[in-house]
Protein backbone atom coordinates (compact mmCIF):
# COMPACT_ATOMS: atom_id res chain seq x y z
CA UNK A 1 0.00 0.00 0.00
CA UNK A 2 1.15 4.06 -0.96
CA UNK A 3 2.11 6.60 1.74
CA UNK A 4 -0.91 8.18 1.01
CA UNK A 5 -4.68 6.72 0.72
CA UNK A 6 -7.21 8.39 -0.79
CA UNK A 7 -10.04 8.01 0.88
CA UNK A 8 -8.25 8.46 4.03
CA UNK A 9 -6.99 12.12 2.46
CA UNK A 10 -11.00 13.25 1.47
CA UNK A 11 -12.31 11.80 5.09
CA UNK A 12 -9.41 13.33 6.80
CA UNK A 13 -10.15 16.92 4.88
CA UNK A 14 -14.02 16.18 5.69
CA UNK A 15 -13.17 15.95 9.24
CA UNK A 16 -10.75 19.34 9.05
CA UNK A 17 -13.57 21.30 7.36
CA UNK A 18 -15.98 20.11 10.42
CA UNK A 19 -14.07 21.52 12.74
CA UNK A 20 -14.05 24.93 11.13
CA UNK A 21 -17.50 24.46 11.08
CA UNK A 22 -18.33 23.93 14.75
CA UNK A 23 -15.72 25.87 16.18
CA UNK A 24 -16.59 28.91 14.25
CA UNK A 25 -20.41 28.53 14.16
CA UNK A 26 -20.89 26.95 17.89
CA UNK A 27 -20.59 30.49 19.52
CA UNK A 28 -23.27 31.93 17.73
CA UNK A 29 -26.81 32.55 19.52
CA UNK A 30 -28.55 31.47 16.03
CA UNK A 31 -26.67 28.21 15.99
CA UNK A 32 -28.88 25.07 15.45
CA UNK A 33 -28.61 23.27 18.71
CA UNK A 34 -27.17 20.12 17.07
CA UNK A 35 -23.79 21.77 15.65
CA UNK A 36 -22.93 22.86 19.29
CA UNK A 37 -21.37 20.88 22.29
CA UNK A 38 -23.83 20.49 25.06
CA UNK A 39 -21.96 17.77 27.30
CA UNK A 40 -24.84 15.67 27.52
CA UNK A 41 -25.24 14.08 24.48
CA UNK A 42 -23.68 13.14 21.34
CA UNK A 43 -24.58 16.15 18.74
CA UNK A 44 -22.54 16.44 14.96
CA UNK A 45 -19.88 19.08 16.74
CA UNK A 46 -19.15 16.22 18.88
CA UNK A 47 -18.74 13.37 16.24
CA UNK A 48 -15.65 16.20 14.44
CA UNK A 49 -13.05 14.97 17.10
CA UNK A 50 -13.14 11.36 17.37
CA UNK A 51 -12.90 11.23 13.46
CA UNK A 52 -9.44 12.98 13.99
CA UNK A 53 -8.37 10.55 16.22
CA UNK A 54 -9.89 7.56 13.85
CA UNK A 55 -7.77 8.84 10.96
CA UNK A 56 -4.67 9.20 13.84
CA UNK A 57 -4.89 5.38 14.47
CA UNK A 58 -5.34 4.31 10.50
CA UNK A 59 -1.89 6.44 9.92
CA UNK A 60 -0.38 5.64 12.28
CA UNK A 61 -0.47 1.51 11.77
CA UNK A 62 0.48 2.53 8.53
CA UNK A 63 3.55 4.36 8.97
CA UNK A 64 4.32 1.73 12.14
CA UNK A 65 4.14 -1.37 10.13
CA UNK A 66 6.22 0.31 7.31
CA UNK A 67 8.44 1.65 9.50
CA UNK A 68 9.02 -1.57 11.72
CA UNK A 69 9.39 -3.47 7.90
CA UNK A 70 12.25 -1.25 6.58
CA UNK A 71 14.11 -0.28 10.09
CA UNK A 72 13.20 -2.89 12.84
CA UNK A 73 10.86 -2.72 15.60
CA UNK A 74 13.22 -0.86 18.15
CA UNK A 75 13.92 1.93 15.68
CA UNK A 76 10.42 2.57 14.52
CA UNK A 77 9.09 3.08 18.06
CA UNK A 78 11.68 5.21 18.96
CA UNK A 79 10.77 7.18 15.90
CA UNK A 80 7.14 7.30 16.67
CA UNK A 81 7.92 8.24 20.49
CA UNK A 82 9.49 11.49 19.43
CA UNK A 83 7.09 12.17 17.27
CA UNK A 84 4.43 11.94 20.10
CA UNK A 85 6.48 14.08 22.21
CA UNK A 86 6.64 16.86 19.46
CA UNK A 87 3.13 16.93 18.71
CA UNK A 88 2.74 17.44 22.96
CA UNK A 89 4.94 20.16 22.79
CA UNK A 90 3.45 21.93 19.75
CA UNK A 91 -0.13 20.89 22.23
CA UNK A 92 1.06 23.06 25.36
CA UNK A 93 2.84 25.78 23.07
CA UNK A 94 -0.43 26.29 20.86
CA UNK A 95 -3.19 25.33 23.68
CA UNK A 96 -0.83 27.20 26.99
CA UNK A 97 -1.14 25.83 29.98
CA UNK A 98 -4.20 26.87 32.99
CA UNK A 99 -2.76 29.86 34.61
CA UNK A 100 -2.96 33.56 34.61
CA UNK A 101 -1.34 35.26 37.28
CA UNK A 102 -0.75 39.36 37.15
CA UNK A 103 1.70 39.46 40.54
CA UNK A 104 5.09 37.87 41.38
CA UNK A 105 2.93 37.46 45.06
CA UNK A 106 0.30 35.55 43.18
CA UNK A 107 3.00 32.83 41.80
CA UNK A 108 4.98 32.62 44.76
CA UNK A 109 1.74 32.51 47.35
CA UNK A 110 1.22 29.18 44.93
CA UNK A 111 4.43 27.69 44.88
CA UNK A 112 5.77 25.30 42.69
CA UNK A 113 3.16 22.81 43.62
CA UNK A 114 0.14 24.69 43.55
CA UNK A 115 1.07 26.36 39.98
CA UNK A 116 1.96 23.27 38.12
CA UNK A 117 -1.12 21.15 40.16
CA UNK A 118 -3.75 23.55 38.62
CA UNK A 119 -1.43 23.83 34.91
CA UNK A 120 -3.10 20.75 33.35
CA UNK A 121 -6.90 20.39 33.70
CA UNK A 122 -8.51 21.87 30.76
CA UNK A 123 -6.39 24.29 28.40
CA UNK A 124 -3.78 21.86 27.66
CA UNK A 125 -5.76 18.97 26.92
CA UNK A 126 -6.81 19.70 23.95
CA UNK A 127 -6.86 18.13 20.15
CA UNK A 128 -2.91 17.92 19.56
CA UNK A 129 -2.25 17.31 23.49
CA UNK A 130 -4.87 14.37 23.45
CA UNK A 131 -3.73 12.90 20.08
CA UNK A 132 -0.27 13.01 21.41
CA UNK A 133 -0.41 11.09 24.60
CA UNK A 134 -3.60 9.01 22.99
CA UNK A 135 -0.88 7.50 19.91
CA UNK A 136 1.63 7.63 22.46
CA UNK A 137 -1.00 4.87 24.96
CA UNK A 138 -1.55 2.82 21.81
CA UNK A 139 2.02 2.55 20.58
CA UNK A 140 2.38 -1.04 22.10
CA UNK A 141 -0.21 -2.43 20.23
CA UNK A 142 -0.84 -0.60 16.81
CA UNK A 143 1.13 -2.70 14.60
CA UNK A 144 0.16 -6.15 16.72
CA UNK A 145 -3.11 -8.71 16.06
CA UNK A 146 -5.99 -7.19 15.82
CA UNK A 147 -7.08 -9.49 18.94
CA UNK A 148 -4.45 -7.41 21.05
CA UNK A 149 -5.60 -4.02 19.39
CA UNK A 150 -9.31 -5.14 20.32
CA UNK A 151 -8.20 -6.49 23.87
CA UNK A 152 -6.37 -3.49 24.46
CA UNK A 153 -9.28 -1.10 23.81
CA UNK A 154 -11.57 -2.75 26.17
CA UNK A 155 -9.10 -2.82 28.86
CA UNK A 156 -8.66 1.16 28.37
CA UNK A 157 -12.77 1.87 28.07
CA UNK A 158 -13.29 -0.05 31.09
CA UNK A 159 -9.99 0.88 33.08
CA UNK A 160 -11.69 4.35 32.09
CA UNK A 161 -15.15 3.59 33.18
CA UNK A 162 -13.77 1.68 36.56
CA UNK A 163 -12.08 5.19 37.51
CA UNK A 164 -14.84 7.43 36.50
CA UNK A 165 -17.21 5.56 39.01
CA UNK A 166 -14.22 5.55 41.30
CA UNK A 167 -13.69 9.59 41.60
CA UNK A 168 -12.72 10.64 37.63
CA UNK A 169 -16.02 11.87 36.62
CA UNK A 170 -17.00 13.60 39.33
CA UNK A 171 -13.28 15.04 39.64
CA UNK A 172 -13.61 16.18 35.64
CA UNK A 173 -16.79 17.71 35.98
CA UNK A 174 -15.43 19.87 39.38
CA UNK A 175 -12.72 21.02 37.02
CA UNK A 176 -14.58 21.49 33.93
CA UNK A 177 -12.11 19.96 31.86
CA UNK A 178 -12.00 19.31 27.97
CA UNK A 179 -12.22 16.40 26.13
CA UNK A 180 -11.88 14.33 28.97
CA UNK A 181 -9.19 16.07 30.77
CA UNK A 182 -5.82 13.99 31.80
CA UNK A 183 -7.32 10.54 31.70
CA UNK A 184 -9.21 11.02 28.17
CA UNK A 185 -6.46 8.97 26.60
CA UNK A 186 -8.08 6.27 28.09
CA UNK A 187 -11.32 6.22 26.00
CA UNK A 188 -9.47 8.12 22.71
CA UNK A 189 -7.71 5.12 22.49
CA UNK A 190 -11.19 3.49 21.06
CA UNK A 191 -11.87 5.39 18.33
CA UNK A 192 -7.98 5.71 17.43
CA UNK A 193 -7.73 1.57 17.41
CA UNK A 194 -11.06 1.32 15.21
CA UNK A 195 -9.23 3.75 12.95
CA UNK A 196 -6.56 1.12 12.66
CA UNK A 197 -8.85 -1.77 12.07
CA UNK A 198 -10.40 0.40 9.10
CA UNK A 199 -6.83 0.62 7.54
CA UNK A 200 -6.36 -3.55 7.95
CA UNK A 201 -9.90 -3.37 5.60
CA UNK A 202 -8.37 -1.42 3.31
CA UNK A 203 -5.34 -3.26 2.77
CA UNK A 204 -6.76 -6.15 2.36
CA UNK A 205 -9.88 -5.80 0.52
CA UNK A 206 -9.42 -2.28 -1.29
CA UNK A 207 -12.64 -0.96 -2.41
CA UNK A 208 -14.89 -3.76 -1.15
CA UNK A 209 -13.61 -1.94 2.11
CA UNK A 210 -16.57 -0.27 2.43
CA UNK A 211 -18.80 -3.12 3.52
CA UNK A 212 -16.09 -4.65 6.07
CA UNK A 213 -16.33 -1.19 7.40
CA UNK A 214 -19.76 -0.49 7.82
CA UNK A 215 -20.80 -4.13 9.00
CA UNK A 216 -18.14 -3.07 12.39
CA UNK A 217 -19.74 0.20 12.31
CA UNK A 218 -23.04 -0.70 13.63
CA UNK A 219 -22.45 -2.52 16.45
CA UNK A 220 -20.23 -0.28 17.80
CA UNK A 221 -23.15 2.39 17.65
CA UNK A 222 -25.41 0.12 19.35
CA UNK A 223 -22.92 -0.33 21.66
CA UNK A 224 -22.32 2.80 22.75
CA UNK A 225 -26.09 3.46 22.89
CA UNK A 226 -26.67 0.48 24.76
CA UNK A 227 -24.52 1.90 27.47
CA UNK A 228 -26.02 4.96 27.69
CA UNK A 229 -29.11 3.20 28.38
CA UNK A 230 -27.45 1.87 31.96
CA UNK A 231 -28.01 5.17 32.93
CA UNK A 232 -30.79 4.26 35.18
CA UNK A 233 -31.36 1.22 33.11
CA UNK A 234 -34.47 2.59 30.62
CA UNK A 235 -34.29 3.48 26.75
CA UNK A 236 -31.98 6.93 27.04
CA UNK A 237 -32.92 9.24 24.11
CA UNK A 238 -31.01 8.24 20.93
CA UNK A 239 -28.03 9.85 19.82
CA UNK A 240 -27.90 13.81 18.76
CA UNK A 241 -31.69 14.14 20.47
CA UNK A 242 -30.92 15.67 23.90
CA UNK A 243 -31.57 13.39 27.05
CA UNK A 244 -34.58 13.55 29.13
CA UNK A 245 -32.49 11.19 31.88
CA UNK A 246 -30.14 12.65 34.86
CA UNK A 247 -26.61 13.35 33.56
CA UNK A 248 -23.74 10.73 34.90
CA UNK A 249 -20.75 9.07 33.87
CA UNK A 250 -22.82 6.74 31.39
CA UNK A 251 -24.00 10.04 29.34
CA UNK A 252 -22.38 10.15 26.05
CA UNK A 253 -20.12 13.44 27.31
CA UNK A 254 -17.46 14.91 24.94
CA UNK A 255 -16.49 16.73 27.77
CA UNK A 256 -16.09 13.32 30.03
CA UNK A 257 -14.83 11.56 27.19
CA UNK A 258 -17.45 8.57 28.38
CA UNK A 259 -16.90 5.08 27.27
CA UNK A 260 -20.61 5.39 25.66
CA UNK A 261 -19.99 8.38 23.60
CA UNK A 262 -16.48 7.09 22.26
CA UNK A 263 -18.03 3.63 21.74
CA UNK A 264 -20.37 5.22 20.01
CA UNK A 265 -18.11 8.05 18.28
CA UNK A 266 -16.18 4.96 17.17
CA UNK A 267 -18.57 3.42 15.05
CA UNK A 268 -20.01 7.01 13.74
CA UNK A 269 -16.49 7.37 12.33
CA UNK A 270 -16.68 4.05 10.60
CA UNK A 271 -19.86 4.83 9.09
CA UNK A 272 -18.73 7.43 7.90
CA UNK A 273 -15.34 6.52 6.52
CA UNK A 274 -17.49 3.88 4.38
CA UNK A 275 -19.16 6.17 2.66
CA UNK A 276 -15.29 7.99 2.08
CA UNK A 277 -13.75 4.56 0.34
CA UNK A 278 -17.06 3.88 -1.60
CA UNK A 279 -17.41 7.53 -3.10
CA UNK A 280 -13.12 8.40 -3.41
CA UNK A 281 -12.09 4.64 -3.92
CA UNK A 282 -14.97 3.03 -5.51
CA UNK A 283 -16.52 5.83 -7.97
CA UNK A 284 -13.69 8.15 -7.76
CA UNK A 285 -15.21 11.13 -6.24
CA UNK A 286 -13.40 14.17 -5.05
CA UNK A 287 -13.24 17.29 -3.56
CA UNK A 288 -10.28 19.87 -4.13
CA UNK A 289 -11.30 20.95 -0.59
CA UNK A 290 -10.58 18.58 1.26
CA UNK A 291 -7.60 17.17 0.02
CA UNK A 292 -6.14 20.58 0.65
CA UNK A 293 -6.98 20.46 4.42
CA UNK A 294 -6.69 16.54 4.76
CA UNK A 295 -2.84 16.31 3.25
CA UNK A 296 -1.93 19.27 5.56
CA UNK A 297 -4.32 19.08 8.28
CA UNK A 298 -1.50 20.63 11.40
CA UNK A 299 -1.21 23.30 8.97
CA UNK A 300 -5.05 23.45 8.75
CA UNK A 301 -5.53 23.43 12.83
CA UNK A 302 -3.10 25.99 13.23
CA UNK A 303 -3.95 28.64 10.41
CA UNK A 304 -8.10 28.23 11.23
CA UNK A 305 -6.99 29.45 14.90
CA UNK A 306 -5.42 32.15 13.28
CA UNK A 307 -8.12 33.14 11.10
CA UNK A 308 -10.39 32.91 13.94
CA UNK A 309 -8.90 35.59 16.03
CA UNK A 310 -8.93 37.86 12.70
CA UNK A 311 -12.68 37.53 11.59
CA UNK A 312 -14.14 36.62 15.07
CA UNK A 313 -14.00 40.19 16.70
CA UNK A 314 -16.24 41.46 13.90
CA UNK A 315 -18.82 38.40 14.26
CA UNK A 316 -20.62 38.90 17.85
CA UNK A 317 -22.51 36.10 19.83
CA UNK A 318 -25.87 37.57 19.19
CA UNK A 319 -25.47 38.23 15.39
CA UNK A 320 -28.47 37.02 13.45
CA UNK A 321 -28.23 34.39 11.49
CA UNK A 322 -27.26 35.47 7.77
CA UNK A 323 -23.87 37.44 9.44
CA UNK A 324 -23.08 34.54 11.33
CA UNK A 325 -22.98 32.60 7.86
CA UNK A 326 -20.81 35.24 5.90
CA UNK A 327 -18.36 35.72 9.25
CA UNK A 328 -18.31 31.88 8.87
CA UNK A 329 -17.53 32.20 4.94
CA UNK A 330 -15.25 34.42 5.13
CA UNK A 331 -13.63 32.88 7.72
CA UNK A 332 -13.51 29.73 6.13
CA UNK A 333 -12.37 30.68 2.39
CA UNK A 334 -9.18 32.96 4.40
CA UNK A 335 -8.04 29.92 5.97
CA UNK A 336 -8.43 27.36 2.97
CA UNK A 337 -7.03 29.04 0.60
CA UNK A 338 -3.84 30.23 3.03
CA UNK A 339 -3.88 26.44 3.60
CA UNK A 340 -3.77 25.26 -0.39
CA UNK A 341 -1.29 28.27 -0.55
CA UNK A 342 1.08 26.49 1.76
CA UNK A 343 0.40 22.84 -0.44
CA UNK A 344 1.38 25.22 -3.57
CA UNK A 345 4.69 25.72 -2.06
CA UNK A 346 5.64 22.56 -0.81
CA UNK A 347 5.20 23.47 3.13
CA UNK A 348 3.72 20.36 4.43
CA UNK A 349 3.50 20.73 8.52
CA UNK A 350 3.69 17.14 10.02
CA UNK A 351 4.68 15.37 12.78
Amino acid sequence: MTARVDSMDQFRGYTVAGMFLVNFIGSFVATPAIFKHHNTYVSYADTIMPQFFFAVGFALRLVMLRNVETMGKAAAARKAVWRCVALAVTGLVIHHLDGNYRAWKELEEGGWAGVLGNAFWRSPFQALTHIAVTSLWVLPVIAGSGRARLGFGAVSGLAHLGLSAWFWYDLLQARRVIDGGPLGFLTWAIPTLAGSFAFDAVKEHGTAAARVVLRWSVPLMLGGYALSCVNGFTWAAPPFIAPDAPVNLWTMSQRAGSLSYQTFSAGFSLLVYALFIWLVDSRGWRAAVFADLGRNALAAYIVHDLAGDAVKPFAPKDSPWWWAALSFAIFFLLTWRTVRYLNQQGLWLRL
